[in-house]
């Protein structure tokens, strides 16, 4: 079996990564990949994001949001997670298979004095009968990936305000995330092993799961990239993890509403997004206004459905001609 450890901190750029070396290199052996990286949310394939993140918590501390080619629900990730992903030719009956591509893995926590380890469920794997681990498969052509995360020490106090979705209601046919019990695996591991940098607990489980006490000793799996396969890897990392539109752009249509009283009167907005985009909104309220809300609502259809977009596209409006006594910033709040 051959290793990589990702060199970038970018979940965007470590995804394309694991996506290149699947789809465009041949190895004789299975491939296992590690990686780390900044605040990042990571959504499943067939999920509504909007639905998934609380875009006001999100955009305040920066937290990278992008969409993941396997299945699942959405996780949170910081550098306290360490994320790992086996490449390997397709074997039908393996798919779905989590506890043989994870018993690697297993093994090696075990070794390091998680004892009480089980993988559970679907795709969970549970200390003391708490999850700190998600995991989900892709295959495409001949090839697939089994990958997982592993919360040494994150800090859990985010999760609970970043996948933490506001009140609204939305109506979407994206799955959802099942919230689970989630625990670090730190205080269960022997006391030689709670101390350690995210970069030397990866690098723990590597030597355990290759049964040496020095990673030189398997200098000769380990793989590097090359300048093409970087090239390569820029190019999806552009066209699918920092865009937008793959992002966004391919959630479910979806309904939201959305109930606010002001000093000025109560908006009550029915919104249906379609591709990450406004294509219809209707007003209904106690509100006064000189012009009619029906005609600003045109004006936001096939708009972003972000807060960014949503002020582009009214910076010429003066929104209290529609809604008198109401703001473009306060406007925006409400309707992002």
């Amino acid at each position: 079996m051959y290793y990589y450890n990702m060199e970038t901190e970018d979940i965007g750029y470590n995804l394309a990564t694991e996506q290149y070396l699947m789809n465009n290199k041949d190895f004789d052996e299975p491939i296992l990949l590690f990686y780390y990286q900044k605040p990042c949310i990571i959504v499943g394939r067939n999920q509504n994001t909007l639905e998934e993140i609380n875009q006001d918590y999100v955009a305040k501390h920066n937290i990278q949001v992008t969409r993941r080619l396997s299945g699942g629900g959405a996780v949170y990730d910081d550098l306290g997670n360490v994320s790992f992903s086996f490449v390997v030719d397709r074997d039908d009956e393996r798919f779905g298979d989590f506890k043989a591509f994870t018993k690697p893995i297993v093994d090696a926590l075990k070794d390091m004095g998680a004892t009480s380890i089980e993988v559970s469920g679907r795709n969970d794997i549970l200390v003391n009968g708490k999850k700190f681990s998600g995991n989900a498969m892709y295959v495409k052509n001949n090839k697939m990936f089994s990958h997982g995360t592993l919360m040494y020490d994150v800090d859990q106090s985010v999760i609970a305000h970043a996948l933490n979705v506001p009140k609204d209601k939305i109506a979407s046919k994206g799955i959802k995330s099942v919230r689970s019990r989630v625990t670090n695996l730190k205080p269960y591991l022997k006391p030689e092993y709670q101390d350690l940098t995210i970069a030397e607990f990866r690098d723990t489980i590597l030597r355990k799961v290759y049964g040496v006490d020095n990673l030189s000793d398997v200098a000769d799996k380990a793989y590097h990239l090359t300048d093409e396969d970087k090239t390569q890897i820029q190019k999806l990392y552009d066209d699918y993890y920092n865009n937008w539109d793959w992002v966004y752009g391919t959630s479910p249509e979806f309904t939201v509403k959305k109930r606010q009283h002001f000093d000025a009167g109560t908006i009550d907005a029915r919104i249906l997004v379609d591709k990450g985009r406004i294509e219809h909104v209707t007003f209904f309220g106690d509100f006064f206004g000189e012009k009619y809300a029906v005609d600003l609502a045109k004006l936001l259809e096939d708009v972003r459905y972000d807060q960014p977009s949503l002020r582009k596209a009214l910076a010429h409006v003066n929104v209290g001609d529609y809604f008198a006594g109401i703001s473009l910033d306060e406007f925006v709040q409400f309707l992002g």
